[in-house]
């Protein structure tokens, strides 16, 4: 009994080793050998702090990518709503005991390393409304109630990385949540308004954006 369940274990592991997107991995690899050359060149062709940092970083992070890719989707999927929670209380964390470094309140110092959340919530907003949307009807997909809640979870962290500042990954949180709503079968015509409208206010939001900053910091 143990021998056989020792070998469908490690039949289990051949077969993830096996279904592994390698050509996704070799691009990985191949940009991170890329940047790593880049940053030997900008220390001037010698193996220095900057080259150093990143060589580790590149490594453990790889070593991490790896490990996290054995792990069942299914897990992921259950953590959908505690991941999304998380982040927003390491935002909220930053915006008050962050560290600032050129003008900018966005990494937490864990001593080892900085981590930055709002990189973290890109993917954990993904994971939270695929959670929400998975087996919904399409028909409650389109329901006033399902689009309200979406358009929260997308707000919520967007403004609290806005007031770090950092409008650019405020943007690109906003897209990812977007892109999930697309997916999950929202109605084609919110996103045909949405652009037509978009462009419009985008000067009035950019304008106002110093003011949004401080009332969303005195609501955190």
């Amino acid at each position: 009994m143990y021998q056989y369940s020792r070998l469908s274990k490690e039949n289990n592991i051949l077969k993830k080793f096996k279904s592994l997107d390698y050509i996704l991995l070799v691009s990985i690899l191949l940009l991170g050998f890329l940047s790593l050359a880049t940053m030997y060149s900008t220390d001037g062709g010698e193996i220095l702090f900057h080259t150093k940092s990143h060589f580790i970083k590149f490594i453990i992070f790889t070593i991490m990518m790896l490990v996290i890719s054995f792990i069942n989707i299914k897990f992921w999927f259950s953590l959908g709503y505690f991941t999304y929670i998380f982040a927003v209380g390491m935002l909220i964390w930053t915006i008050n005991f962050g560290v600032t470094a050129s003008g900018s309140k966005r990494w937490i110092d864990l001593y080892f390393i900085n981590i930055q959340p709002s990189e973290l919530m890109k993917i954990f907003i993904i994971l939270c409304l695929a959670k929400y949307f998975h087996r919904m009807k399409i028909q409650n997909v389109n329901s006033f109630y399902a689009v309200c809640i979406s358009l929260i979870v997308i707000f919520i962290p967007m403004s609290l990385v806005i007031i770090q500042p950092d409008l650019g990954t405020s943007l690109l949180i906003a897209i990812s949540g977007i892109v999930v709503l697309w997916f999950a079968g929202l109605n084609h015509k919110y996103f045909f308004y949405s652009c037509q409208i978009f462009p419009l206010i985008l000067p009035l939001l950019l304008s106002d954006v110093e003011y949004f900053e401080i009332t969303i910091s005195f609501l955190f």
